[in-house]
């Protein structure tokens, strides 16, 4: 069987490194969309079982059988579709799937759609529309089963006009530079579309819904999961507009503001189920880190804050721990970018810094669970061999830290890790480890 990690023996220089990456990997099975639908959905005594709650497939005899029908919004929605059209068989009637990359599926019934991440634009407006007339058309006995996963922000674009996917870029972009966390983006968001914030429960009642949400987010929050599009919302234009002046962000012109559904009756017959997290990952790192001999901890599960000082800390924190001890993390960073700054991600940009204070016996994996950490690398080993490869290559750490050119240093040296997209995406993960 071949490595998740695409550059997985090169990276493998000693046995440290090839614990950390035989970790990774473990992390990156059990989240998994397509193994955890075909674990949790069954068809059971006509009906379908979905994570422990059965929906009967049989209605009246005048009514006949029930409609099933699938939406998946974000990087995992393809990946998904595949996975259940396999599990329901000719139960399914149809579906529709929005993706940010294209995946060889073969899909009988559900309609598929590639749409750009991470700026909105008009091909993310053209399938968010057809989502939506496609959830118009369900009726109150049919049952819709969605998968909500990261990514789903950006694909979600329903404006009001004159506002275009062109002004949210401006947003995204301004927010983004000012290291706003994905909680403030999205508050931002949900007041943006009419296809966020509980609007996809909208468009699709009265049917039943149920959700099943994959988390990206800090916290598992999940108003805030691709911007909660199932989910009914607390949040208030007010709100919106405070964060962007909190952040000091200029309004594009265009900007229309939109409030988001709040009556009761389009929430009664959803179901919003969290169905990955970065818990799976983390647990099964750690089982696998105990089996071969490491103390374990899980440290935090929703860490934040500028990647350079996580990265300090994680360091400090390996520093006072004994040999042969794992250290897991996860949670989300912000890089609060300068002027013609470099190209990088914030898990490239936390393994960088790490080398600032790294002793020779420790180590730093910080990865993304999507593949993508802003570029086409999933993150960076940060180790003494690091340093060894940037001193071999004449690069500077302190200076491609202050560029913010982290993924032009690891791929330079080599150190990057390569996954492509990995068909999910809970939060990042950090792997720390003493030898």
């Amino acid at each position: 069987m071949g490595h998740i990690i695409q550059n997985f023996d090169a990276l493998a220089e000693n046995e440290l490194r090839r614990d950390a990456l035989e970790l990774a990997e473990v992390g990156y099975e059990a989240i998994s969309v397509g193994n955890a639908l075909r674990r949790k959905i069954h068809i059971e005594n006509d009906a379908l079982r979905i994570d422990a709650k059965n929906y009967p497939l049989a209605l009246s005899e005048q009514a006949g059988r029930r409609r099933i029908f699938f939406v998946g919004i974000g990087k995992c929605a393809l990946v998904a579709a595949k996975a259940i059209e396999e599990i329901l068989g000719d139960q399914l009637t149809g579906g529709i799937a929005i993706d940010v990359s294209p995946l060889e599926q073969n899909l009988k019934k559900i309609e598929t759609y590639i749409g750009t991440h991470p700026l909105p634009s008009e091909e993310n407006e053209r399938a968010t529309k057809r989502v939506l007339e496609f959830l118009s058309e369900l009726g109150e006995d049919d049952l819709v089963i969605f998968l909500i996963s990261g990514g789903g922000s950006t694909l979600l674009c329903s404006y009001d006009s004159p506002m275009t996917s062109t002004d949210e870029s401006v947003l995204f972009k301004s927010l983004t530079a000012q290291g706003a966390s994905i909680q403030d983006m999205n508050t931002v968001r949900k007041h943006t579309s009419r296809a966020r914030g509980g609007w996809l429960a909208r468009a699709a009642y009265p049917a039943e819904v149920v959700s099943l949400i994959v988390s990206d987010v800090p916290g598992n929050d999940i108003q805030f999961i691709s911007s909660g599009p199932t989910i009914q919302d607390s949040s208030t234009i007010d709100d919106a507009k405070e964060v962007l002046e909190r952040y000091k962000v200029a309004v594009p012109e265009n900007t229309t503001f939109i409030e988001t559904p709040k009556e009761e009756k389009y929430f009664e017959q959803v179901t919003n189920i969290l169905f990955l997290t970065s818990r799976d990952a983390l647990s099964a790192m750690k089982d696998e880190a105990t089996r071969r001999g490491y103390a374990t901890a899980i440290v935090d599960e929703q860490f934040t804050g500028e990647a350079r000082e996580v990265a300090r800390a994680i360091a400090e924190k390996l520093h006072e721990t004994p040999e042969k001890t794992a250290l897991f993390y996860a949670g989300e960073s912000t890089v609060t970018i300068t002027q013609n700054a470099g190209v990088g991600g914030r898990n490239q940009e936390m393994a960088l810094a790490a080398l600032e204070y790294l002793n020779p016996d420790e180590l730093i994996l910080p990865f993304a669970s999507d593949g993508h950490d802003n570029t086409d690398a999933a993150g960076a080993i940060g180790d003494s061999v690091s340093r060894e490869h940037a001193l071999a290559h004449d690069l500077s750490i302190e200076e491609s830290l202050n560029a913010h050119r982290a993924y032009d240093f690891f791929s330079t040296i080599g150190d990057a890790i390569c996954t492509g997209y990995t068909r999910s995406n809970v939060s990042d993960i950090i792997i720390a480890l003493k030898k």
